[in-house]
């Protein structure tokens, strides 16, 4: 049949445009982030002990709420007490749970070159999702389509420290809200062979994506290798929902992970106290996780959360906040004190436009998920207005921080120490090192140098224009854009996908509206 799905391959420039990026930069995929920094730490031993005692007694005394007939009558098959719908586990019967989670696993991509591990020492970065609207290429803020869509999987696929294309990075307003899960899980894994996330937006849709992925990969792989990811928000304080844990059931028992995400607002559905917004969290994420292992035993799962912090003053949620850090900080502890990966959120802004606030509230959660040690660290590009919309130059700027940062958590690289060092014998007092073969050998390699920050004299950056970081970064991701090289797909494996997602759209109903926001 004719893929009337896929989008025309971006031809602007053409070959000599992606000759030209191949020659000046690589746009090879990084492999997955193993950590060398040291981490964070800023509870000693006692007080972990304390905010997993605090965390035991919501759940053996407050008890969590599960919106679900299912999930209740699971609970009690594995020995838990249930009033109503509220579910009481005890903490014996949730660490010998969680026991059962892997601490590590490997996600397997398209293009096995760009398979990643997660857990322990090992991280991924990943785009944000969910915008409702975009900063576009000329800056301009408006409702996405699929083909604004499409344009960050793209640039997802051409960003080296992007580990994955995520799924929504923006919602696609022209497609109905019914079809538009086919349509996001399609264009992730057809503009780019990475890794990528799957929409949990209801029990269906998470089935849906998990019968593409089986074409996509094969039905017996998928049973034992994880391709894809699917986030469950719970509703804090304590309640999980019935479509949340729908999804959930689907993606355990396809064997594909989930991040089990309490959605943290502190002092508006927390506390207002860092330490026990952390005890609370701890309790649903824990609850979640351990539902993960009652569906099936062994299967990969994530310690998750999204954080903000609300302004007293507006009720507005604010990023980059001191609290927000330290909340990572510990909450990195708790997922290690239970050996189990955990998710975080990253590069986070609540300006409006891309501008120094952007970059402040950006780089503070950057620097701090390294340190805390997250695994998963998700919304790394884009994100900006609470996550209103994804900003494009933003996308490219934040995917170089990481990059950045990728460096940084690296550690200090000895290699060539003791030829370096040599040098310093040399050059010997008053002299300089540009033109020693060590130098020259090792400049483009020795220290990061950031594309899209301007390190030139004044005059030089006003000769060449007076551009800014946002002029910058649209025309890089202009010129990446334009350099995109489809990765190919296996023809007979996109016809089933496309075939799939006809049939589907032949059986749900389109009746939503097109742009209907929700």
């Amino acid at each position: 049949m004719t893929d009337t799905l896929a989008h025309p391959r971006a031809r602007a420039g053409g070959r000599s445009a992606r000759r030209i990026l191949r020659s000046t930069r690589d746009i090879t995929m990084l492999p997955g982030l193993e950590r060398a920094l040291p981490l964070c730490e800023v509870m000693d031993g006692s007080e972990v002990a304390r905010i997993d005692a605090a965390s035991m007694d919501i759940l053996e005394n407050v008890g969590v709420v599960f919106r679900d007939p299912i999930a209740l009558d699971d609970w009690r098959k594995a020995g838990a007490k249930v009033s109503g719908e509220t579910v009481y586990p005890d903490r014996g019967l949730v660490r010998d749970l969680i026991a059962t989670i892997p601490e590590t696993f490997t996600y397997h991509a398209r293009n096995p070159g760009n398979n990643v591990q997660l857990g322990g020492r090992h991280s991924v970065f990943v785009p944000m999702t969910g915008a409702p609207y975009l900063r576009d290429l000329d800056d301009v803020r408006r409702n996405p389509t699929l083909d604004d869509l499409a344009m960050f999987h793209k640039l997802s696929h051409m960003l080296p420290a992007m580990h994955s294309t995520a799924h929504h990075i923006v919602e696609p307003y022209d497609h109905p809200i019914s079809h538009r899960h086919l349509r996001i899980t399609y264009s992730s894994m057809k503009h780019s062979d990475k890794m990528f996330m799957g929409m949990t937006t209801s029990p269906r849709n998470a089935e849906d994506v998990i019968e593409m992925c089986a074409i996509l990969f094969g039905e017996d792989f998928i049973e034992t290798h994880p391709v894809t990811t699917g986030n469950c928000n719970g509703n804090s304080p304590l309640v999980w929902d019935e479509t949340m844990l729908g999804a959930m059931r689907a993606f355990c028992r396809g064997n594909q992970p989930v991040l089990c995400s309490p959605f943290v607002l502190g002092g508006a559905n927390t506390p207002a106290s860092v330490p026990a917004s952390v005890a609370q969290l701890n309790a649903e994420a824990l609850s979640a996780l351990a539902y993960t292992q009652i569906i099936r035993r062994g299967c990969p799962a994530i310690y998750g959360h999204y954080l903000s912090t609300v302004s007293m003053k507006s009720g507005a949620p604010m990023a980059g906040t001191p609290e927000i850090s330290l909340m990572n900080f510990m909450i990195g502890q708790m997922a290690r004190y239970y050996g189990v990966p955990w998710r975080t959120s990253n590069t986070l802004g609540g300006a409006k436009t891309f501008d120094a606030q952007a970059g402040y509230e950006s780089a503070t959660t950057l620097s701090s998920v390294l340190h805390a040690g997250a695994n998963y660290i998700w919304h790394s590009a884009g994100w900006n207005e609470a996550g209103m919309h994804c900003s494009v130059a933003k996308f490219v700027v934040d995917a170089e921080q990481c990059a950045m940062a990728y460096r940084m958590a690296e550690g200090p690289k000895w290699h060539d120490f003791d030829e370096a060092l040599s040098a310093v014998r040399d050059i010997g007092p008053g002299g300089h090192y540009l033109g020693h073969p060590h130098t020259q050998d090792n400049f483009q390699t020795a220290f990061f140098m950031p594309e899209l920050f301007d390190n030139n004299s004044i005059e030089q950056w006003i000769a060449e224009g007076s551009k800014e970081i946002t002029q910058r970064a649209l025309e890089h991701a202009h010129a990446l854009l334009a350099a995109y090289e489809e990765p190919t797909l296996d023809e007979a494996r996109n016809e089933a996908l496309l075939d799939y997602i006809a049939r589907r759209e032949r059986e749900i109903p389109a009746a939503d509206a097109l742009n209907q926001e929700y």
